[in-house]
């Protein structure tokens, strides 16, 4: 008989470590959690489309929800034990398709990919919307199902003892803080004015704040806003543990902030930003459009309008070399907003990386550096952003 063939050489590739049971962990499905499906073959390797893409380990697991900040930690962990790469993408909710194509962003860069909803007090004012912030959290989860994402870290609060600027949390999830935020109800409003206190634990007082870039624009009409933005990230940063973090460039400044402070606090996380996506008619895509009226819907629109237009003006006075004046342009932003009965906050023109304004000189060509233009204004009592890039994208 033949000599038998020695059996081929086990494989010495480690076998895939699958994500323990968390606890605080509620289980979709049939209680499997991420990571217990078989793990598919690598894809083959392949040269990345831009800087910071690579091609991901594809794998499917049921959406789980996540409540405790100690289950979320070690669901991030298992996964990079893995060799996963973790992308979060943090929203407040209330998920429309902004939302979602920042969650295929985050699919195209990154394995395991966790979406927090989490409406933060600590960037609400005490008059402010908190409580009429819109929220529809099965919708949000069967949004988030459909597309893959794997987990949503949705916490019930983030800081202890008192909640910052008075703000109940547990109230304004059942939709019971409406009367603090309108000031129709004389009981809530005496109600919200007594501190929210969890026993006897001391209040939260440490907050994050990044100096130069937090100034001016949002922060003329909401000076709290960019402190408690900082902190709360920093916060999803520390728990979520993610390679990758996405954020839309809606909200310009705020995005720029995160990315000053992940350079300055040594985060090693890749913050990607996404240019914010419109409805069909131009329209920013926002959470609070739901509470426009139909007139200032309409209306609205003029925004988007007014700086396409200017966007238009400005590329084809660079072409000819035609001088512009930037004072005049931001004039007819604000003039168009007026116009449609909108009431302007801010419009300027600035440096993509610094925000600080560009004056564009009466003689001579437009300085082609990185620019943006950023307008923030108010229909009714629902404020809006929007903004366009001009001359390329600073990194």
């Amino acid at each position: 008989a033949p000599p038998e063939e020695p059996a081929p050489p086990a494989s010495e590739e480690p076998a895939p470590v699958d994500p323990p049971d968390a606890p605080g962990q509620e289980k979709d499905g049939e209680g499997a959690v991420a990571g217990n499906a078989v793990e598919p073959a690598p894809a083959p390797k392949a040269p990345p489309a831009k800087p910071g893409f690579r091609v991901p380990r594809r794998y499917e697991a049921p959406l789980e929800v996540i409540t405790d900040a100690k289950a979320m930690r070690a669901w991030s962990r298992a996964h990079r034990i893995a060799g996963r790469r973790v992308a979060l993408v943090p929203t407040m909710g209330y998920l429309h398709d902004g939302h979602l194509s920042l969650v295929r962003a985050a699919m195209d860069r990154a394995d395991a990919i966790v979406v927090s909803i989490y409406v933060n007090p600590a960037q609400f004012a005490a008059q402010e919307d908190f409580g009429t912030y819109p929220r529809d959290q099965d919708g949000d989860l069967a949004k988030l199902r459909a597309l893959g994402v794997h987990a949503v870290f949705q916490p019930e609060g983030l800081y202890a003892g008192r909640a910052p600027h008075g703000h109940d949390e547990a109230a304004a999830a059942g939709g019971k803080e409406k009367g603090k935020a309108q000031g129709t109800d004389e009981k809530e409003k005496e109600k919200a004015a007594v501190p929210n206190t969890k026993g006897d634990v001391p209040p939260h007082e440490t907050f994050v704040t990044v100096e130069e870039l937090q100034r001016g624009f949002c922060s003329e009409t909401r000076p709290h806003f960019f402190r408690g933005v900082a902190t709360v990230v920093c916060k999803l940063f520390n728990i979520c543990e993610p390679d990758v973090a996405v954020f839309g460039k809606k909200d310009y400044q705020q995005w720029r902030l995160i990315r000053r402070m992940v350079r300055d606090l040594d985060f090693e996380i890749d913050v990607v930003g996404v240019p914010l996506a419109r409805e069909p008619d131009g329209l920013a895509m926002s959470s609070r459009n739901v509470r426009l009226t139909p007139q200032h819907r309409k209306n609205a629109v003029r925004i988007s309008e007014a700086i396409a237009l200017v966007k238009e003006v400005c590329e084809l006075a660079v072409v000819n070399g035609t001088p512009k004046d930037s004072t005049h342009f931001k004039g007819l932003i604000c003039q168009a907003i007026a116009n449609s009965g909108g009431v302007v906050d801010y419009v300027d023109i600035v440096e993509q990386r610094t925000l600080k304004p560009v004056e564009w000189p009466l003689r001579g060509p437009i300085p082609t550096t990185p620019q943006v233009i950023l307008v923030a204004a108010k229909y009714g009592n629902v404020r809006l952003l929007d903004n366009v890039e001009l001359f390329g994208t600073a990194d």
